[in-house]
């Protein structure tokens, strides 16, 4: 395959392009490994990236986050020929061409054979945001959290950390509370798992209280700013919040108080250079004992690349439900 398609952002006198472009083996970057993408997957960074021109470290870029493929050629002794593989994070798509492409090349540290118990498509329902749900729960559960200790809220319960969280959290016996902004989506987070739905405006801290009464025994963030400061302030004694995102907002005020009286643990959730051992570790278990139950039509939607603008336009206005995933090469 010399010649392929790929979606392509530019900067040119300050402008902004965005196309979709026929490009050659010859204008992708250096790597080890060399795939043909089968599926990407949309992410609310890719909004940013390909619409406000967020985290690009440089001009013309493919975008997309996340990529699974079969290996085309390799000179990296780990991979070979025909080798089903995914790629996340790192700088794909942000400073390295992306997933929005047929075909993509990329260093070999960056690579993940593809588990056991997921297909290629399953993968990218996953992704990024499938990920860091993932990470989410291993760290709350390193930290202590069982069903038994009580209610575990999502929020941002729609999108894609939050969807796939739900539906983990749900699968391994923890009464859910989801938490939307979209009143109609209640049947959907039921049917993902959740107990209980509840609108994201009763967990919005407005007044700078640090101490409420104890709700929950965990909580899943990839919300932050108000919320966070909601959710710090009425986890249980000794419970965690994993924080994976900044949709509410990047400040966030608390006080000491809740950390010293109830013990709690703010988890930072990374899943940009996460260290490769814990990386496999959480991949494996998402073909395993952390796989949700829905990775299908009733949480994904399948676009083609010719779609994609329309989509990454929509992420960024909340308008997107789960997990679009990318169709490029089956």
């Amino acid at each position: 395959m010399e010649n392929f398609q790929a979606f392509v952002i530019n900067k040119e006198n300050e402008k902004v392009t965005r196309d979709i472009k026929t490009l050659s083996l010859s204008d992708l970057p250096e790597g080890e490994v060399t795939i043909q993408v089968a599926y990407s997957s949309v992410n609310f960074k890719d909004g940013f990236v390909a619409i406000q021109g967020q985290f690009v470290e440089s001009y013309p870029l493919v975008p997309g986050i996340d990529l699974a493929g079969r290996v085309m050629e390799s000179k990296d002794e780990r991979y070979q020929e025909g080798d089903e593989v995914i790629v996340t994070s790192y700088d794909l798509g942000t400073g390295h061409h992306g997933g929005f492409s047929e075909v993509a090349r990329v260093p070999g540290d960056w690579v993940v054979p593809l588990p056991k118990g997921l297909s290629m498509k399953e993968a990218m329902i996953l992704g990024t945001a499938g990920f860091t749900a993932g990470l989410s729960v291993q760290r709350l559960e390193e930290n202590n959290l069982k069903p038994e200790n009580g209610p575990v809220l999502v929020a941002g319960a729609t999108g894609g950390v939050g969807s796939i969280a739900v539906d983990i959290l749900a699968n391994r016996g923890y009464h859910v509370t989801a938490s939307t902004g979209k009143t109609d989506e209640k049947d959907y987070l039921k049917k993902l798992g959740a107990r209980e739905v509840i609108h994201r405006e009763e967990i919005v801290d407005n007044e700078g209280n640090p101490m409420r009464e104890e709700r929950w025994a965990a909580a899943v963030d990839p919300v932050g700013g108000q919320t966070l400061q909601y959710i710090l302030s009425t986890l249980q004694y000794g419970g965690s919040v994993a924080t994976s995102g900044l949709t509410g907002g990047t400040d966030v005020s608390t006080k000491v108080f809740p950390f010293i009286s109830r013990g709690i643990n703010w988890l930072g959730i990374d899943s940009v250079t996460c260290p490769m051992d814990s990386r496999k570790k959480v991949w494996e278990r998402l073909g395993h004992d952390l796989k949700p139950s829905h990775l299908n039509d009733e949480i994904v939607s399948e676009i083609s690349l010719n779609e994609l603008p329309h989509v990454l336009e929509d992420i960024l206005q909340g308008k997107v439900r789960g997990r679009t995933i990318v169709t490029l090469n089956k």
